[in-house]
């Protein structure tokens, strides 16, 4: 750059800078706001049961969960354009808002249905908080300190993990709370708490943002809408109706209609798109969307086994399951403190993905060697090895992408990784539980043919008959639909079933096994673009004051990262197109 150049630019940036006190200032608003979405995910794992008893639909639950998915999902991307248009303060405080109504209503549910519609209010929410979040640090802090302040939110993330499954446990156990049944504040919890996240951001955030008039792709949003609903809707419902249903075979062609007609609509905006195609021409883009969706399929397929081998081969209540996987959070924030505090310190973030994915691929690995004989804290020595590959792969794939791209279009970018990972896990989630699903009947009655040949099995079986009533029952029905069978039996009688049940969930460590392994080959593609020392504002600022200063000449002086052929120019600061 000139020293004109740097000269002109010097009044802007110093408008645009951030103090280290005014980052943890805005932090402090962010954190309270996605400490909703991730309180509200743990919360729910282990108040589901009571709640769906309490309202009469235990047999319709999945819906809630599907419900919130859908929404949440679709509205991301949503976030990620319409901010980058209109500013993100008002979309974030929209999000915080939305999610506050959801949940009040959430709490005055009547029946299932109605807690499913009310789930997807919430949902709409929940899909700006994350990735607004994220969007938001892009804006205000350079990428090469960037990766330091977003372990401050899994910080958030951690503490939420740990509080979910106590305050959930302790909801649900409560009969009534202040006149109230008890897990009805499971959704009022977040009233205050999103108040107060509002009332901190409306303070605090304050952006400055040009605005500029564009279209907005809503054919795009409508048929995203179109594809996804019916994807996702066979995603977590397929295991219940059939994969190859008469209902299923519907979803797959509306689904597959829809997503024709988003990519059809995304040409035809161009950048205005939603989700604008050219972005994954950009191989930082490509290559970490694709990485998100297969990390979301790893770490979501693989992890959601974890807490069910905790429960039944175990023996571990909901609320003590959801306490043993506070290594796994451990391993998350060690893993992204980390490989934030190296980028900053030199620059470089590639290595840490291949890394990351390195020690997914290891941890997944020893993760489908456990048994049901496997001492607890061998297991809990994999879930930090586990979380330290998620720490640090998360992350830093967030930096490379947000540095990869014009500051106008930071939002679409972090919503898209957000996007494409949150697609993943559901993706993966429906896949491994019907892979677990299906195995399992023949890995425990192998166990079970296995145990019948052994003296220990049949002692224990004559000195109790009414143990092999109990089995006889459970085995002859669906014992997969309710396991609390397993406390009336010995341990020598359970034991087989705990062994079929471990021998079933090595299966889908081995499938997610097989995906991270691709997800590796993925990220070695990723290339490795000098990180910019300027926030998104501040290169905004540099942009406008070049464009003021032009001439009418064309281009981006000062603008964004540099793009893969400037990788071996770094001096050259303008851009031409």
């Amino acid at each position: 750059m000139s020293n004109s150049d740097s000269t002109a630019a010097a009044p802007a940036r110093a408008s645009t800078e951030f103090t280290h006190r005014q980052i943890l200032t805005i932090l402090g608003g962010l954190m309270m706001g996605m400490f909703l979405a991730a309180l509200d995910q743990t919360i729910m794992a282990t108040a589901t049961r009571t709640i769906a008893d309490d309202l009469h639909g235990f047999d319709i639950q999945a819906w809630a969960t599907t419900a919130f998915l859908i929404t949440s999902t679709i509205s991301t991307p949503l976030y990620g354009k319409l901010s980058d248009l209109y500013g993100r303060r008002p979309f974030f405080l929209f999000a915080i808002g939305i999610f506050v109504v959801g949940s009040f209503l959430c709490g005055l549910s009547q029946n299932m249905y109605e807690l499913a519609a009310f789930r997807a209010i919430q949902g709409i929410g929940a899909g700006g908080l994350m990735s607004l979040a994220l969007a938001i640090i892009g804006d205000i802090v350079p990428p090469r300190e960037r990766a330091k302040y977003q372990g401050y939110f899994l910080a958030v993330f951690g503490t939420a993990s740990v509080l979910g499954p106590i305050l959930g446990g302790f909801f649900a156990g409560a009969d009534s709370i202040l006149w109230v049944d008890g897990w009805r504040w499971v959704f009022y919890l977040n009233v205050p708490i999103g108040i107060a996240a509002m009332v901190v951001v409306a303070r605090v955030l304050h952006l400055p943002h040009q605005r500029v008039d564009h279209r907005i792709d809503w054919p795009g949003a409508l048929a995203l809408i179109v594809g996804l609903v019916p994807l996702l809707t066979i995603a977590e419902q397929g295991r219940t109706w059939g994969w190859d249903s008469g209902r299923a075979f519907l979803c797959y062609i509306v689904g597959a209609i829809g997503l024709v007609a988003f990519v059809l609509a995304e040409r035809a905006y161009g950048d205005e798109a939603l989700l604008p195609i050219r972005l994954f021409k950009n191989r930082t883009i490509a290559v970490g969307a694709t990485s998100s969706t297969i990390l979301g399929m790893a770490m979501f397929g693989g992890l959601m086994t974890v807490p069910l081998y905790l429960q039944i081969v175990k023996g571990s209540s909901a609320t003590a399951a959801g306490l043993q996987m506070i290594p796994f959070v451990f391993g998350i924030m060690s893993g992204s403190i980390i490989s934030g505090q190296l980028i900053a310190r030199t620059g470089r973030y590639r290595i840490f993905p291949i890394i990351g994915s390195t020690l997914m691929v290891a941890s997944l690995a020893l993760f489908a060697t456990i048994g049901a004989d496997t001492p607890l804290w061998r297991v809990m020595l994999i879930m930090v090895l586990m979380g330290l590959g998620l720490g640090g792969n998360m992350q830093p794939m967030i930096t490379a992408v947000q540095n990869a791209v014009s500051p106008r279009e930071i939002g679409v970018a972090t919503s898209s990784v957000t996007f494409f990972r949150s697609m993943g896990g559901t993706l993966g989630t429906a896949v491994f539980l019907s892979v677990l699903f299906n195995v399992l009947p023949g890995k425990i009655s192998s166990a079970f043919q296995t145990a019948e040949g052994t003296p220990e099995f049949r002692q224990a079986l004559a000195a109790d008959p009414a143990q092999a009533r109990t089995l006889q029952q459970a085995t002859g029905g669906d014992a997969l639909s309710d396991t609390s069978f397993l406390n009336r039996l010995s341990d020598v009688v359970a034991h087989p079933f705990k062994v079929g049940f471990s021998d079933g969930i090595q299966v889908v460590f081995l499938l997610a096994l097989a995906v991270m392994v691709i997800g590796l080959i993925v990220v070695f593609f990723l290339p490795e673009i000098p990180l910019s020392m300027r926030s998104a504002q501040q290169q905004r600022a540099d942009d406008i004051l070049a464009a003021e200063n032009s001439m009418g000449v064309p281009g981006e002086v000062g603008a964004g990262p540099l793009t893969d052929e400037e990788v071996h120019t770094p001096h050259t600061s303008t851009k031409s197109h």
